[in-house]
């Protein structure tokens, strides 16, 4: 078949997708559609929940391994919209639709780049996996789906990046700070004021400066979102509350990020989760060279994905604009879609064992 045939058939695909809705923990209707779609074409998908993977032809365990992934879920639709979000409209070369973009268009793109794969041969194992949940970093999608697969040399995520090449991903941290005052009449000025002593530690949040930068991400962000204290206007507050987002860089790990804050502040820091973790390519990984020989711009990205999840060296490549996620009227350019399936095409067929390795 031909490259405009499977092109083609992403576009149909992705339509069909778009009409059918699949908000994080409801992707069980698009997952049918897809699992079947695979099946039609011969690709011998398995399913765990609303997972899907397959193999591009059989295991070998004395290979090594890749896999693409991407995800089926959306995010719900916002205010807006001039387009109904869940039909698919094409007008002047885009294709409208919740979750054309992000990340739609790698899906289908993917799939289609995986079909023309599967009738190579290939010196190396390739799974595709598409999977549920990303949205919300639920525990039912590639958390799930990792340890029922054999390990992996390398991942290919699928996200709206223009095809260039994410070789660092920020890690997340979200902090509930509890700062404990003293109760008391305020009109007595009695007590010791939460509020007072939590702005110190805020102040510190606003100010601080981890010393070390990655190459590719730059320096940690921490960002206080949320305040919570008091019970009514003549109390002194006891207790003041307030949510710390942290967006790590490669050169910090959970647990050292959050003993340097325990050890800075008068409150008591509490991780809601250690589980998004920063990611990077290592520098002398053999894929570095690989896209420089093709000519792929790579960098490091501030927004998250699966790839947080992924302990194997990955990175996150895929059609469309970040800057189109999670928007009104939200789309992609059929071109994008037709560049996406030939970039992951000669991608895959140029890989050789030696790229998977370090220099």
């Amino acid at each position: 078949m031909s490259m405009s045939h499977y092109t083609n058939e992403a576009i149909d695909l992705l339509a069909s997708m778009i009409a059918t809705p699949s908000g994080s923990r409801e992707e069980n209707n698009v997952a049918t559609l897809i699992f079947d779609w695979m099946q039609k074409r011969e690709l011998q998908p398995s399913r765990l929940k609303n997972n899907i993977f397959a193999w591009a032809s059989k295991y070998d365990a004395g290979k090594p391994s890749v896999m693409l992934n991407s995800h089926i879920d959306t995010v719900r639709a916002g205010e807006g919209w001039t387009h109904d979000p869940h039909l698919p409209t094409i007008q002047q070369g885009k294709l409208f639709g919740l979750g054309s973009n992000d990340a739609g268009a790698s899906v289908v793109s993917m799939l289609a780049a995986f079909r023309a794969c599967a009738k190579e041969t290939l010196p190396y194992n390739l799974c595709m996996a598409i999977t549920a949940e990303e949205e919300i970093s639920g525990t039912n999608g590639i958390e799930l789906l990792l340890p029922q697969l054999p390990t992996f040399d390398f991942v290919i995520v699928g996200e709206p990046t223009e095809m260039k090449a994410a070789l660092a991903e920020r890690g997340l941290l979200v902090l509930d700070v509890e700062v404990q005052g003293k109760t008391g009449h305020a009109a007595r000025n009695e007590g010791e004021n939460a509020i007072y002593k939590a702005l110190k530690d805020i102040h510190w949040f606003e100010t601080f400066a981890f010393p070390q930068s990655s190459e590719l991400l730059g320096d940690l962000r921490m960002t206080v979102t949320e305040i919570h204290a008091g019970t009514q206007h003549n109390v002194v507050p006891d207790r003041c509350r307030f949510v710390v987002d942290i967006r790590l860089n490669d050169t910090y790990t959970h647990e050292k990020v959050l003993a340097i804050i325990n050890n800075n502040i008068t409150g008591k820091a509490t991780p809601r989760s250690t589980r998004l973790k920063p990611s990077k390519l290592a520098r002398n990984h053999g894929v570095r060279n690989y896209l420089q020989q093709l000519g792929i711009e790579t960098f490091g990205s501030a927004t998250m994905s699966d790839q947080a999840l992924i302990a194997y060296p990955s990175m996150k490549m895929g059609p469309g604009r970040s800057e189109r996620s999670h928007t009104p009227d939200e789309f992609i350019f059929l071109e994008e879609i037709q560049d996406g399936v030939e970039r992951y095409v000669s991608f895959l067929n140029g890989l050789e064992l030696s790229m998977l390795r370090l220099t």
